[in-house]
Order: C-alpha cells, then sequence, then structure tokens
C-alpha cells in the first residue's frame, strides 16, 4: 500500500484528479491488444523464406528498441516514476538518458512493441491496434504534459528541444 501511496494513489485520488481513469484506459487498451486475433485479408499471399526473415528482422529491431525505450525509461525516472500521468509531489524532471532522445520513453516503447508485433505476425488487426495505441498515448502524453509544465518552469524548453515519443520525428 505503501508504493501506491507514494505513486499518488489513494481513496480520494479516484476522483480522476491525478490521472487514474487513464490508467485503467491503457490498462484495457493493453489487455485488448494482446487478446486481438491476427488478421490477414483474403488474397495476402504468404511471404517467401527471404522476405519473411527480412520482415522478422524488422520486427526483432522494433522489439529491441521497444524494450530499450521502455525498461530505459523506467530505470532512469528513478524516484519519479509513477503510472499516474500526474507528476509525483517529490518527483523530478528528468531530460538525460533515454529521456534526452524522446520525453516519454516509456510510451515509446509500448508503441513500438505493439508496431513490432504487428509486422512480427502481418496482421493488419495488430496494425490498426497500434495506430489506436499511438493515438491514445499521444493524447495521454498531451495531458501529462500540461501538468510537467505546471510543475516545471523549464518543462517548454525541454519540449522544444527533445521529441514526443518517435525519436527525430514526433
Amino acid at each position: 500500500m505503501k508504493l501506491l501511496h507514494d505513486w499518488g494513489f489513494s481513496a480520494e485520488s479516484w476522483q480522476g484528479q491525478r490521472g487514474e481513469y487513464w490508467v485503467i484506459t491503457q490498462a484495457l487498451l493493453v489487455i485488448g491488444f494482446t487478446l486481438l486475433p491476427i488478421y490477414r485479408p483474403p488474397g495476402w499471399s504468404s511471404p517467401s523464406p527471404p522476405e519473411i526473415y527480412a520482415i522478422w528482422g524488422v520486427a526483432g529491431c522494433l522489439g529491441l528498441v521497444s524494450s530499450v525505450f521502455f525498461l530505459k525509461g523506467l530505470l532512469d525516472l528513478g524516484n519519479s516514476l509513477t503510472p499516474l500521468p500526474y507528476p509525483r509531489e517529490d518527483g523530478e524532471l528528468v531530460e538525460s538518458g533515454v529521456y534526452a532522445l524522446v520525453r516519454h520513453p516509456v510510451y515509446s516503447g509500448v508503441i513500438f512493441g505493439t508496431v513490432a508485433i504487428a509486422v512480427w505476425f502481418l496482421s493488419l488487426s495488430h496494425g490498426l491496434g497500434a495506430i489506436v495505441c499511438f493515438l491514445f498515448f499521444n493524447a495521454k502524453a498531451s495531458r501529462e504534459e500540461i501538468w510537467l509544465r505546471q510543475k516545471y518552469p523549464n518543462y517548454g524548453n525541454y519540449q522544444a528541444r527533445v521529441k514526443k515519443l518517435v525519436p527525430w520525428l514526433y
């Protein structure tokens, strides 16, 4: 219980003031993604062995990037880690490590992971799921950044310097 309290959860917090409903929606989204059936449109031919190895290579690279962003993002946050989008009262703004590449590496890790799965299985349903995940995490990050700008006066400079979810692109 102490860990939940340290992260910002409390009996009063379930009014949604710290983004608790974003966390619940995120959990449901991840569960839903894992339960998606593999769907390939009729007429899609199976790739030849060299093509499938290339596809698996791309998916493996995306999975590796996903793991690095997700795990390094968690580690780099240190004591500022919270599942809530609302920053911890005792938290500090982290701008180093993987946070020098993207402002929300944990979200990026999940997004890259969903794309990796879609590519690995060549699944149209998982590709659409990856798009939904991107849209969700982009919206969640936008809400989180409102709170981060309120808490950290130099957050605007950080936003101007570092991309939101995809290094060098977005």
